[in-house]
């Protein structure tokens, strides 16, 4: 159990006044261009509460973008660095290795979909993740070219930004980008032209056609997707869209990448999301939730492409650090331990009733979507229009911000509300979070109607 009070305090208005001091220096220590959503600077943490350093107690509905999913600071995973520490903290695995890198690695090659055999390679980030899964599908098939998706995000490297779909902030002025890159419509149901009954299937066909005739089936080393979309805005696609594409790469022996980052290690009521859909990725990128805090990323796949890199190819001088090693095989304990998958589960059922019921109240919540503790809404004009409407999404997402609760948004259009809460948190927070999001929008439409 957490030491941090498992309740929301206001001591001060939001962010308070030594929060702002500390804003203060870092405009004058760090690089404008690392943004910051909400500048409440964090001194303890647990549970589903974050407390900063003006004694206030926030709700956390973002998990460190779907990191801290065991929650902050999780007793085992504290107990396991603690420890780590004290014997070594780094000899690089690529020199003098050591077995918490090969116990990381087995557990994930038992936990990801498929019984075949696996191999794993561990590396930083999920930035570092993507660009590896793509190195070993083009030495193991000799092809170069890659497939994505619209609404995509992959990254902020160079190959990662040119998977991803998005411009500002993501890619703007950072080009140009690795080639031989080539993206494909996404079975994003809420906006089908044709509706969502259609999706899956016009959004396949069109997949097909547009391969065959912009790259050539024999020319695509991979098709790398999420399972469900992140920053894209919690896109679940048309159900049977994964799977038809899977089963297409296997016809043409091209590589099946899942990019589980976000949606990965019980975040959405399965170990993982590709699960839901029957689905085997030939090669599944990992990161965010695996090590509850600490940097730590993975490829895992078919052991014949994985072992088809010579020796020196994949590897890092921090990949697979001794002590994010250890923090994810805590990490690993305490979601099987402690059910997370039925806590995410739980946390769907009550966030989804929760959201519908708003959804049925205002006109402005265009869609309710996800899985698991991964549940996003989109806001559009209303009225019958699916326009975007990112200012509101904004002004909604300030407002919980005032009233203590940690929300992010994301989506193509600046759209989307999205709710990542720690596993672990307690339905009591949950629902006075929902409780703030409801005034919110209640607010922000009376505003906007005014």
């Amino acid at each position: 159990m957490s030491t941090v009070p498992q309740h929301r305090l206001l001591r001060t208005e939001i962010p308070g006044p030594r929060s702002r001091e500390l804003h203060a220096r870092k405009s004058a220590a760090v690089s404008a261009g690392v943004g910051t959503t909400l500048p409440v600077y964090i001194e303890r943490a647990g549970g589903g509460v974050l407390v900063d350093v003006d004694g206030n107690q926030l709700i956390d509905f973002g998990s460190g973008i779907a990191v801290t999913s065991v929650g902050n600071a999780a007793p085992r995973v504290v107990d396991a660095v603690r420890e780590q520490v004290a014997d070594f903290t780094h000899t690089c695995f690529m020199v003098t290795p050591y077995e918490e890198y090969l116990a990381v690695c087995e557990a994930l090659n038992e936990l990801t979909p498929g019984t075949h055999e696996k191999r794993s390679a561990l590396f930083n980030s999920g930035s570092e993740a993507v660009e590896n899964a793509i190195k070993i599908a083009r030495h193991a098939t000799g092809r170069s070219a890659v497939i994505a998706f619209d609404h995509a995000y992959h990254g902020r490297t160079n190959l990662t930004m040119a998977l991803t779909a998005k411009s500002m902030p993501y890619k703007h002025g950072f080009g140009p980008f690795a080639g031989d890159i080539y993206r494909m419509p996404m079975a994003y149901p809420y906006r089908w032209p044709t509706g969502p009954e259609n999706c899956a299937e016009e959004a396949f066909a069109a997949f097909v056609e547009q391969v065959h005739a912009q790259v050539g089936e024999s020319n695509v080393a991979a098709v790398i997707v999420e399972p469900i979309q992140g920053e894209g805005g919690f896109i679940v696609p048309a159900p049977g869209f994964l799977r038809a594409v899977a089963d297409w790469c296997r016809e043409h022996g091209i590589v099946f990448i899942a990019d589980e980052i976000q949606s990965g290690f019980c975040r959405t009521g399965d170990w993982f999301a590709s699960t839901h859909e029957g689905v085997v990725p030939d090669l599944i990128t990992t990161a965010k939730g695996i090590a509850g805090g600490l940097p730590l990323a993975a490829v895992t796949g078919r052991a014949d492409l994985m072992d088809a890199v010579h020796a020196g190819g994949l590897g890092g001088t921090y990949g697979g650090n001794p002590v994010a090693c250890a923090a994810a095989l805590a990490a690993i304990e305490t979601m099987r331990a402690d059910d997370l998958i039925g806590a995410a589960k739980r946390i769907e059922s009550v966030m989804m009733s929760r959201l519908k019921e708003l959804a049925a109240t205002y006109d402005v919540i265009g869609d309710v979507r996800g899985r698991g503790a991964m549940i996003a809404v989109e806001l559009v004009k209303g009225g019958g229009s699916k326009e975007p409407n990112a200012a509101l999404t904004a002004a909604i997402s300030a407002a919980c911000h005032r009233e203590g609760l940690v929300t992010l948004t994301a989506g193509t259009f600046g759209n989307v509300l999205r709710f990542l809460p720690p596993l672990v948190i307690g339905d009591d927070l949950l629902n006075e979070g929902l409780d703030i999001l409801s005034a919110a929008l209640e607010a922000a439409t009376s505003k906007a109607a005014a």
